[in-house]
């Protein structure tokens, strides 16, 4: 049983021509290595350049697709797949134990319909470069510890319709442009510390007083000095009134206690 790519990278080298990869529900773990997916060259090429180039049991060049029969998860789904299209191409990596990082390599395959990496161990951001995938459908994210925020180069994926990002430790603002707008609280539930319209939560405005505090630090001290000055001169002006008030007092009863003993020696 194979359970670490790191120990068989080189098997990935006699499949230039894999359309669909589908480790699903193994025992795999560990690292993938950063260019593994490197070799998957049907992977990479655009659909109208891919001519005859497929594999299969039983092909039928003719009708566009090969017969042969694959269940992987697609959109949400398991599908099981007995006409491939030729031009069909998905990578399903799904519940198994892989950790550390998504390959960057995988930003490479311009041609991908499916990615699920769901129900690992995922960790650090989600490459930027999967925004360069424009034909993928379905992507399925859920279930891991990525972090981070959801790169705004996602929003390129215009053919996206099935998006699953739940429960990582994402952060930050969801990103509002073209698909990301149809996409419902299940793809990002489980991130508490996303907001957006999509989770019905509103982010922090960039402007309030809190986050100029944090941004600019010599603000927050300017602050603080004007506030001693202020509090200064209030203490001051409050000794001065108190001060003014006693001596009015003292004045007042020494001017009455005078015409008291006037009055007294006169009586007299």
């Amino acid at each position: 049983m194979i359970t670490n790519l790191h120990e068989n990278d080189q098997i990935v080298n006699y499949f230039s021509s894999l359309q669909i990869l589908d480790l699903a529900s193994n025992s795999f773990s560990g690292h993938i290595p950063q260019g593994w997916f490197n070799e998957l060259k049907s992977m990479m090429v655009n659909e109208n350049d891919v001519g005859q180039q497929v594999v299969g049991h039983t092909m039928n060049i003719s009708q566009g697709f090969y017969r042969d029969t694959v269940t992987i998860t697609f959109k949400g789904s398991d599908i099981i797949f007995t006409k491939i299209l030729t031009t069909f191409k998905a990578i399903d990596f799904s519940n198994n134990s892989f950790d550390g990082p998504i390959p960057k390599s995988v930003g490479r395959l311009i041609s991908l319909h499916g990615l699920n990496m769901s129900y690992n161990n995922f960790t650090e951001q989600i490459p930027p470069n999967l925004g360069n995938l424009t034909r993928l459908e379905s992507l399925d994210l859920s279930w891991n510890h990525l972090s981070g925020e959801i790169p705004q180069e996602l929003t390129s994926l215009t053919a996206l319709a099935w998006l699953n990002l739940s429960y990582n430790n994402l952060n930050g603002r969801i990103p509002q442009g073209n698909q990301f707008l149809s996409f419902p609280n299940s793809s990002f539930e489980g991130n508490p510390g996303l907001c957006g319209s999509q989770v019905s939560k509103q982010c922090d405005s960039p402007g309030s007083t809190s986050q100029r505090a944090s941004d600019h630090p010599e603000s927050n001290s300017l602050w603080k000095d004007r506030t001693d000055a202020i509090l200064l001169f209030t203490f001051v002006g409050l000794g001065f009134g108190v001060g003014f008030a006693l001596a009015i007092m003292f004045l007042h009863f020494y001017h009455v206690s005078g015409w008291n003993r006037k009055c007294f020696c006169v009586d007299m």
